[in-house]
């Protein structure tokens, strides 16, 4: 018998030698998975399957009319419930009686203060969830509904300029879906935020 055969059969009997074999071996393994890993990725990124969602960054402030009041969203949206009477077909906990307007971007998009003010609610509020409230005097507040727990980024008492970052659109309370609740209201009622908007040059969908 040569003597690499004696050494290979004296190795597979010792088992600090297996041990090493198998860590070598593990480790080739590991470093072919690293290697070719982007020959995975990459293809099922080009067939549609998306890509790991990024935490949502605070994009520059909204547009601003009069430097006085801006859209609570930047850049597009979809519009969702209007004011007014406007059921939720299967949704047994949904008002019929809509008190604000639905704007939709996306889960986790920023929502900032379409006015300044003091803030008098940042946390859970009735139905409208994780819900910033600003009073800009006047009798007017304007109330922005079902954000994502755990990022507003405002609190109670906080004096904020028009454009700052509230939290990030959400779905939480009453809500069937990740859109922004936009409410104003003036002497504590609520009012139709589109012409209300619109006075301020800013018109909504």
């Amino acid at each position: 018998m040569g003597a690499p055969v004696l050494l290979l059969s004296g190795l597979a009997r010792a088992r600090t030698a297996r041990r090493i074999v198998v860590a070598f071996f593990v480790t080739v393994l590991l470093v072919v998975l690293v290697a070719f890993s982007p020959l995975i990725v990459v293809p099922l990124a080009l067939a549609g399957f998306p890509a790991p969602a990024a935490q949502s960054a605070l994009p520059g402030a909204p547009p601003v009319a009069s430097g006085q009041w801006g859209y609570p969203l930047a850049g597009d949206y979809r519009k969702g419930r209007g004011f007014g009477h406007n059921p939720v077909s299967g949704c047994s906990y949904c008002s019929t009686e809509h008190k604000g307007y639905d704007m939709v971007q996306g889960c986790g998009s920023t929502v900032f203060a379409a006015g300044a003010g003091v803030v008098i609610t940042a946390g859970s509020y009735f139905g409208w969830g994780n819900t910033v409230r600003i009073d800009h005097g006047d009798g007017v507040e304007t109330l922005y509904g079902h954000m994502q727990w755990d990022s507003l980024r405002v609190a109670v008492g906080q004096h904020i300029d028009v454009g700052a970052a509230l939290g990030a659109e959400g779905s939480t309370g009453h809500s069937t879906g990740c859109h922004l609740h936009y409410e104003v209201r003036r002497h504590g009622v609520a009012i139709d935020p589109q012409p209300f908007m619109a006075v301020l040059g800013l018109p909504l969908k």
